[in-house]
């Protein structure tokens, strides 16, 4: 649940990131294909749609005129996502509570995340702090959606 707990704290931060992750680690076997519509994100078109659309949403980021993150559509979308990539990364025979517990963190780290960027913004301007941001966010996604469980957790 660990790893639910913290992809829930990616899409606090990025919405469309724990799609991109999730797609990556089933295309590369870090993941096995076990949820519904998880075998399509192994094909290449649809795994670099994925990464398509989290990569528009780091550049419309830095835009003057982005959403705040905690706008409603905001929030559903990254509960959406936190749900989808909780459930993939939760042990077999808990996957509904590994998305409850993505969406939990989710909503809650959007708020506090969207606190610290704005206290950031003030400080260092949103480019520069949104490419911090960024780095901090697809790395996380990328590590967390890599782990290796251990044996008993699959």
């Amino acid at each position: 649940m660990l790893r639910s707990f913290l992809i829930g704290l990616v899409a606090g931060q990025r919405g469309m990131t724990p799609l991109a992750v999730i797609a990556t680690a089933t295309r590369n076997g870090a993941i096995p294909p076990v949820l519904p519509l998880q075998k399509l994100m192994l094909n290449p078109v649809i795994a670099a749609g994925t990464a398509a659309l989290a990569s528009a949403e780091m550049v419309g980021d830095k835009m003057k005129s982005a959403p705040d993150r905690i706008i409603p559509a905001g929030l559903a979308t990254r509960s959406i996502t936190a749900a989808y990539a909780g459930a993939a990364l939760a042990p077999r025979g808990r996957r509904a509570a590994g998305a409850a517990v993505a969406v939990g963190t989710a909503l809650v780290s959007s708020y506090l995340g969207w606190r610290l960027r704005c206290a950031a913004m003030r400080r260092h301007g949103q480019t520069g702090t949104g490419f911090v941001e960024d780095a901090l966010v697809f790395g996380s996604g990328l590590a967390i959606a890599h782990a290796t469980p251990p044996s008993n957790a699959i």
